[in-house]
């Protein structure tokens, strides 16, 4: 298509009208709620990727997809994930 200087020429049949840019605003906003709200109450969500973060740092490995594999994949995990969580209880 062609341009003008500060735009296009022409309507742009993908673009939404207010109403529908309105709606998108409200959905966008629900949902970054609804995200933080599920976050707030699974900490232990937080705690897989600080902790991945935070070993994929130390190590860094070379091979970021099999480190990660790894990890995610580690039969112990859940039980540090587990004892974590029990220590922040205690602390807070």
């Amino acid at each position: 298509m062609a341009t003008l200087q500060g735009g296009l020429l022409g309507s742009d049949p993908g673009a939404l009208s207010p109403a529908q840019l309105e709606q998108l605003r409200n959905f966008k906003i629900q949902t970054r709620i609804a995200n933080e709200k599920y976050l707030r109450t699974h900490k232990e969500v937080e705690l897989l990727i600080s902790g991945f973060f935070r070993e994929m740092f130390l190590k860094r490995p070379d091979n970021i997809q099999e480190f990660a594999a790894d990890y995610f994949t580690d039969p112990r995990l859940p039980n540090k994930i587990h004892m974590q969580l029990i220590k922040e209880k205690k602390a807070a």
